[in-house]
């Protein structure tokens, strides 16, 4: 069992953006002397509050800072950049950590992110497709042409290569119920962003549907699972439940709205409307109870173990800051419970 942590690089009430950098950093150089397995970090773009619009530049100075913690986008957004330059620069974060890459992608939730790089919503599936086949054909080919919908390449040679063979792993990030069986069919492990959809004990029938499409798809071996888990721990189980609160609601709201903005847009998978008043309508206790796992380190060491053995999962990404609001002391706390008092439980 692996655990990742998840982070946002959220900026502070009262704060910079320059503090968002030094907090997080902090965050990871912590998270290192604990033995968290991986880092994670998003992709965000036109999103106030939060400075992670470059990930892999972020990774590179982490990876100068850290020796053992694997380095993972959660995730890149593949319809939005050249797929060849995607290609150099997660080859070149490779080589310099010193094979510690994890490569994670998706296509995007949101519309307004596509709308501003100029690239249309509807268009996102087909370029994700054509993005990872050149990805991997440029990591594994000294010379190869590609002639698609919205790429083509004439005899292009592509350096440098990664370190790992063949290529560092790759996730596919899911937040929609379509995409478990599309990303079995496609041979490609798999991380769960659950918050829009779906209940944490609820996925078993969706990663059913994972699995059955990999092994319908001939694919060899099993498809690895990660599942994204908010985590709040306290010794206390009261303030394990209150102090947490006002970032989760913070978020649920967030949430909703953004979901309920795009609810006639075309592209999207799944009913935005129904989903926008699910999340809308959920009180903190059917948060607490169905979305996180808050508490003490007993009581979060259980619904972690349960997680884990009714779902089949093959690693928890963690977050120790769900809705960006939760003060960094208490994160720094958070993050130790989790590593010192669940984790050996788990592992």
């Amino acid at each position: 069992m692996e655990f990742g942590m998840f982070l946002e690089f959220p900026v502070r009430d009262g704060g910079t953006e320059k503090n968002a950098f030094d907090d997080s950093i902090l965050l990871i150089n912590e998270a290192e002397s604990l033995g968290v397995d991986s880092l994670w970090l998003a992709e965000y773009h036109f999103n106030p509050g939060r400075v992670m619009a470059a990930p892999v530049t972020i990774l590179s100075n982490v990876a100068a800072r850290t020796k053992n913690i694997r380095l993972g986008t959660a995730v890149i957004l593949l319809p939005l950049a050249n797929p060849i330059r995607v290609a150099e620069e997660i080859a070149t974060l490779d080589l310099i950590s010193g094979g510690r890459v994890e490569f994670g992608i998706g296509r995007g939730t949101f519309p307004n992110v596509h709308e501003g790089f100029s690239s249309p919503f509807e268009e996102s599936r087909g370029r994700f497709d054509e993005s990872l086949e050149i990805i991997i054909k440029a990591w594994t080919s000294e010379t190869f042409s590609f002639e698609g919908d919205f790429y083509s390449f004439e005899d292009v040679i592509v350096t440098p290569k990664p370190l790992q063979s063949p290529y560092p792993p790759i996730s596919v990030g899911v937040t929609s119920a379509e995409s478990f069986a599309v990303t079995g069919r496609m041979g490609q492990n798999m991380m769960i962003n659950p918050s829009r959809v779906f209940t944490l004990a609820g996925l078993k029938p969706q990663i059913g549907e994972y699995h059955q499409a990999w092994k319908d798809a001939s694919h060899e071996g099993r498809g690895k699972v990660c599942l994204r888990v908010p985590v709040y721990l306290s010794q206390d189980p009261q303030k394990a439940y209150d102090e947490p609160m006002e970032s989760a609601l913070f978020s649920i709201g967030r949430l909703s709205d953004r979901v309920a903005k795009y609810a006639e847009y075309g592209g999207t998978t799944g009913n935005w409307g129904r989903e926008a008043e699910v999340v809308k309508n959920m009180s903190y206790d059917d948060w607490f109870r169905d979305k996180v796992a808050y508490g003490t380190p007993e009581a979060v060491t259980e619904k972690l173990q349960f997680l884990t053995e009714e779902l089949g999962l093959d690693q928890i990404m963690f977050e120790v800051n769900f809705g960006n609001k939760i003060p960094l002391e208490r994160q720094q706390a958070s993050l130790r419970l989790m590593m010192e008092k669940v984790v050996p439980n788990l592992r």
